[in-house]
């Protein structure tokens, strides 16, 4: 790993950062200065994660999202490493099935919110009490523009990102003026996570994009660090759409 910039004082909680998204998200907040605590469900991918964005920099708590227990050691250990989480991003997320709605297991579906939902709200309410009520931060969601638009074959995931988007405007209305709450709508990102979608056909599937490829993980954790940064001062309930020009193709003609 090449130098590291001096410390910003600035700390940020990342939500399913051990690889892909929330790992570029962790890079980028690193790479300007901030220490950072990340989650995931594997310890193994974490502390690997840790070795490569720097010890001193970086910890790790290992857990599943949606549970309340994980979400509170993991504010407790920010708190105690580094004494305060001026940023959350909430990144953990699950897509856990593929086909149409019709047929959707409904025991599925509300997995699906539970992880992409209710998680976020729980870290968001546990870091609003922990430091942002009363010394202000930026949170981060990350959605999609399967959140956006019709998304056929995922629309359990497209329905939970719907929520979320809204949830960002909602937190955005009652944590303000203390705490900014934004969201990011990526188009697809290559990352493990999604690979279904473009894996033996990354030309084809990149041919669509008028940017002509598809995304990677540093350009979400550039947008997070805009959002999270001074530049984005005045701006708060928003979705930053990260698409490639996708959504530029659904015009008439």
């Amino acid at each position: 790993m090449t130098e590291l910039p001096a410390l910003s004082g600035k700390v940020a909680l990342i939500t399913g950062a051990s690889r892909g998204i929330g790992y570029g998200v962790a890079e980028a907040l690193v790479a300007r200065g901030d220490r950072v605590v990340i989650t995931g469900r594997n310890e193994d991918a974490l502390k690997e994660a840790v070795e490569q964005l720097g010890a001193d920099r970086a910890v790790y708590v290992a857990g599943k999202a949606h549970d309340e227990a994980h979400q509170t050691v993991a504010v407790e250990r920010a708190m105690e490493s580094f004494g305060r989480i001026d940023h959350l991003v909430n990144n953990a997320g699950t897509n856990p099935v593929f086909g149409p709605i019709a047929d959707l297991d409904l025991g599925v579906a509300r997995k699906v919110f539970e992880t992409n939902v209710i998680s976020a709200l729980g870290f968001a309410q546990k870091t609003w009490h922990a430091w942002q009520k009363d010394n202000g931060g930026a949170i981060v969601n990350i959605a999609s523009v399967a959140g956006i638009a019709p998304s056929p074959f995922i629309a359990a995931y497209g329905v939970s990102k719907a929520a979320l988007i809204n949830l960002t405007q909602q937190l955005a209305h009652e944590f303000a003026p203390r705490a900014r709450v934004n969201a990011i709508a990526p188009a697809v990102v290559k990352t493990k996570f999604a690979q279904a979608l473009y894996e033996g056909r990354e030309e084809e599937a990149a041919a669509a994009y008028p940017l002509a490829r598809l995304g990677v993980p540093s350009d979400i954790g550039g947008a997070a660090a805009f959002l999270t940064s001074d530049q984005s001062d005045w701006v708060t309930g928003q979705t930053l759409v990260v698409d490639g020009g996708i959504f530029l193709n659904a015009g008439v003609g």
